[in-house]
């Protein structure tokens, strides 16, 4: 079994490089022992996934539909990253947490909600509208996070 999915090099579209810069730097900055599960890169293929490895997680795969555009997992800290790019789908709101917390509810490891923007400016279009316990990354500032989860800087809480 293959440590990371192949990422894609035909396409240029802001979603790709988004889900680039999530699994090429976010990942290894913030979890180096990441590997990656999922990636939605385009809307013209389908999603890359460790079928595999989600399965032995407690994922069901099946439900590809309501999936986050890029799922990391951290062996060493049995995490699930699940990330959302705003080029896509939007950001990890209060539904759209709730709906990832749903789809994941079967999951061994436990779950850390991030939305990736590509820059801040994009960001503040939205400050009212990102989730609580969910942690915020712009990559063109890629060595810092925004933490919208109050007593932990950066990690788990409990299911909801």
């Amino acid at each position: 079994m293959p440590k990371q999915l192949p990422i894609l090099e035909f396409s240029r579209s802001d979603h790709f490089k988004m889900v680039r810069a999530i699994t090429e730097v976010f990942g290894p900055r913030f979890v180096p022992d990441s590997v990656v599960a999922y990636a939605d890169e385009t809307d013209d293929t389908p999603a890359r996934f460790n079928a595999a490895l989600l399965a032995e997680l407690g994922v069901d795969v099946s439900t590809q539909d309501k999936m986050p555009d890029v799922v990391l997992h951290s062996p060493e800290r049995n995490w699930l990253l699940l990330v959302e790019s705003v080029t896509n789908h939007g950001l990890v709101n209060r539904k759209r947490r709730a709906e990832l917390a749903k789809t994941f509810a079967g999951s061994t490891a436990t779950l850390i909600f991030v939305t990736a923007f590509p820059s801040r400016v994009v960001m503040a279009e939205f400050p009212g509208k990102i989730a609580w316990e969910t942690v915020v990354w712009a990559a063109a500032e890629p060595a810092h996070l925004i933490h919208y989860n109050g007593s932990r800087l950066f990690g788990p809480y409990s299911k909801p």
